[in-house]
């Protein structure tokens, strides 16, 4: 299948020179269609309830040891929350196109496939990256129907005029979750585990990103999109990006519209819960975002308008710096690049020593480049 250029504008310069890594598997085992929940581990699952209304999930199944958490669009659940003795992001799971891929990628992997729980139904193989990260695919589980859903208002955008009579009036209540869009992990073997996604679940890259002055050493983070051939896919529905040691960066959740967005994130302010950084729009996948901390310290990110490419995008490639993470908006808060004074960013910073010492991706220059994002 020919390819068509790279998608270039003002923020990605060009496509790869040469011998740069292609973007894409000459023949992975099998092509995903689509992320379909993400697992974490909680201690206190009333409380993790609890933010997730007010951030626009419905809840589909609790017990004491278990929490299921849904959209509005007909799928099923986007978030499976299970009771631990600390917070630990789990894994993720892809939907095959058909329950033959499951089969498939059990047998190359030497894995076994095998019923899921009927609450969720159908099949699944469960595999690790070779960052640590459970990943399972997974098809024929049950489809939950769709629910009312925000509907995205009637906008006069200059002269065009399409509302007369009728005044807009957002209101102030909690943003309504269509689908899970994509979750973004760190590891300190990227290229590797960003080869294992490509050769195995078939996903194809849509930008790179590279260490200033390191561009000859190749890319150290992507955003990664799933291959439907014709069928337009989110920019990105995994990214993945180089660093001191294997974590859970962000997810993100589609919401209806700008509005949408906003008047929820008031409502989340209203009910004491942090906003990370936002709103603005974003540079690599083109969404307008609104980043937020649940209780638990998680970030998820609200977004709508993203892009959709098809298989014939190349990857674009251009530096990665903290100022090219949005078109607009405030800047990138500390809080969101993980240099704000936490749990979290001095686990990250005590891990940059180990990682230096360990057989890994992460380098001396790599810690260099890294640090230089956060001012660039």
């Amino acid at each position: 299948m020919s390819h068509r250029g790279t998608h270039s504008d003002l923020h990605s310069e060009q496509g790869a020179l040469a011998g740069e890594h292609p973007g894409r598997a000459a023949n992975p085992v099998i092509k995903v269609h689509d992320i379909a929940w993400l697992e974490f581990q909680k201690p206190d699952l009333a409380k993790s309830q609890i933010f997730a209304h007010a951030f626009g999930f419905t809840t589909t199944l609790q017990t004491a040891d278990e929490l299921h958490l849904r959209g509005s669009d007909a799928s099923a659940p986007c978030v499976i929350i299970r009771k631990g003795l600390r917070e630990t992001y789990l894994g993720a799971a892809f939907t095959a196109a058909d329950a033959s891929d499951v089969l498939r990628l059990a047998g190359a992997t030497g894995s076994h496939a095998g019923k899921l729980p009927e609450a969720l139904g159908g099949i699944g193989v469960a595999l690790r990256d070779p960052s640590g990260a459970l990943v399972r695919v997974v098809a024929d589980t049950h489809v939950l129907p769709a629910l009312p859903a925000q509907a995205p208002h009637t906008h006069n955008a200059g002269h065009d005029v399409v509302r007369t009579n009728v005044m807009q009036r957002p209101p102030r209540e909690p943003a309504n979750v269509q689908r899970l869009g994509h979750v973004v992990l760190q590891s300190t073997k990227y290229v590797e585990t960003l080869n294992w996604y490509l050769e195995h679940l078939g996903l194809i890259v849509s930008d790179f990103k590279y260490f200033d002055g390191q561009r000859d050493r190749g890319p150290t983070m992507s955003f990664i999109r799933c291959d439907r051939g014709r069928t337009p896919t989110d920019h990105h529905t995994l990214a993945m990006t180089l660093g001191p040691r294997n974590r859970y960066v962000h997810s993100a959740y589609q919401v209806a519209d700008l509005d949408a967005l906003a008047a929820g994130g008031e409502y989340l302010l209203d009910h004491g819960y942090h906003r990370s950084w936002g709103i603005g729009r974003h540079i690599e996948g083109s969404q307008i975002f609104d980043y937020w901390r649940d209780p638990d310290g998680f970030l998820v990110e609200h977004f709508t308008d993203g892009d959709m490419f098809d298989c014939t995008l190349e990857p674009g490639w251009s530096p990665m710096t903290a100022s090219g993470l949005a078109q607009w908006g405030p800047p990138a808060t500390n809080d969101f690049l993980g240099i704000s004074p936490s749990r979290e960013s001095l686990r990250e910073l005590t891990s940059m020593v180990s990682a230096l010492r360990a057989d890994n991706e992460f380098d001396l220059a790599r810690l260099r480049g890294l640090l230089k994002v956060a001012s660039s």
